[in-house]
């Protein structure tokens, strides 16, 4: 299973769980109270939701449908947002994946850095947390915290990750440089990849917010024409193929969070390979548990 559920009283002290779940042997998904936590304080039902294994949304379906019939609040933390690569054509998977999600009627639902621009716009309640603060925190650093800055630059590697890079550069303080990727425009093929001019010295990196097997970022940086250790690469979400472990031939380090697994890593990747250490998880479970929010208790009259 990759739901895990938890329950909060009032503005965020955890209890004992309220359910706890379960599948039957036909295969039926289902929700079993598991501890009875009525009276304790208004509840919070909280679902956190690992992956994008379908089954998964049946569960969370009867655990909200559980938690409504005991008038609870509902949150789910889902920083992996499904289908935000399926928001155009046929079928439109974002809006399949939102429409599920609405169907549950939640009060709160919470995301991280979702590839769509689109897709956010098709869920309720939804609350986006954006990657630029993680990465000045956790990897590039903070000098006006005493955090040497390691990176002297980042790098969108194509057109529709200008944004987040560039928010991500002003964040940090640095300037940012574009890439982009090519196609042959008869076949739309990959044909090659080219970067704007760097400097010739400091450490620079890469952001984007999905990585699958890792083709593109490997193109990219053979374009930059730098040795890996003057390049570094994250992404929010580190789905990772096995073919990704030949990131670390290319980067020095890349990073990433555990948003879609606990500890994303290459499938395959042995850890006594030497390449196993180029990979870095960010834990983000304070800023998806920090974003929860609880109404202000209503003033008597």
């Amino acid at each position: 299973m990759t739901v895990t559920l938890t329950t909060r009283i009032g503005p965020g002290y955890t209890t004992t769980p309220t359910f706890t779940q379960h599948t039957f042997w036909a295969g039926e998904q289902h929700i079993i109270i598991a501890n009875e936590n009525t009276g304790k304080g208004p509840l919070t039902e909280v679902a956190r939701i690992d992956g994008a294994d379908g089954n998964d949304l049946i569960t969370l379906a009867m655990w909200a449908d559980a938690a409504h019939q005991r008038d609870a609040r509902t949150a789910l933390l889902i920083p992996y947002l499904p289908g935000a690569r399926q928001d155009r054509g046929t079928p439109f998977g974002a809006k399949v994946y939102a429409d599920l999600i609405n169907a549950m009627h939640l009060d709160q639902v919470i995301c991280m850095d979702p590839h769509s621009p689109v897709m956010p716009n098709l869920i309720n309640n939804l609350t986006v947390i954006r990657s630029a603060a993680v990465i000045r925190k956790y990897v590039v650093g903070r000098p006006d915290r005493d955090i040497p800055q390691r990176y002297a630059g980042i790098i969108a590697p194509d057109k529709g990750a200008i944004a987040r890079a560039t928010t991500v550069a002003k964040s940090c303080g640095l300037p940012v440089y574009k890439a982009e990727k090519h196609r042959d425009p008869n076949t739309r093929e990959l044909s090659g990849f080219t970067c704007e001019p760097l400097p010739d010295t400091g450490k620079f990196l890469v952001v984007d917010d999905i990585c699958d097997g890792g083709g593109t970022f490997i193109g990219l940086a053979a374009a930059t024409g730098l040795d890996k250790t003057r390049l570094g690469l994250y992404v929010t979400h580190g789905v990772f193929t096995d073919r990704a472990a030949n990131l670390a031939d290319h980067f020095a380090e890349i990073w990433t969070t555990n948003s879609y697994a606990p500890n994303p890593k290459p499938a395959g990747l042995n850890p006594t390979d030497p390449r196993a250490d180029a990979f870095h998880t960010i834990n983000i479970d304070a800023y998806l548990r920090n974003a929860i929010t609880t109404p202000e208790p209503a003033l008597a009259a």
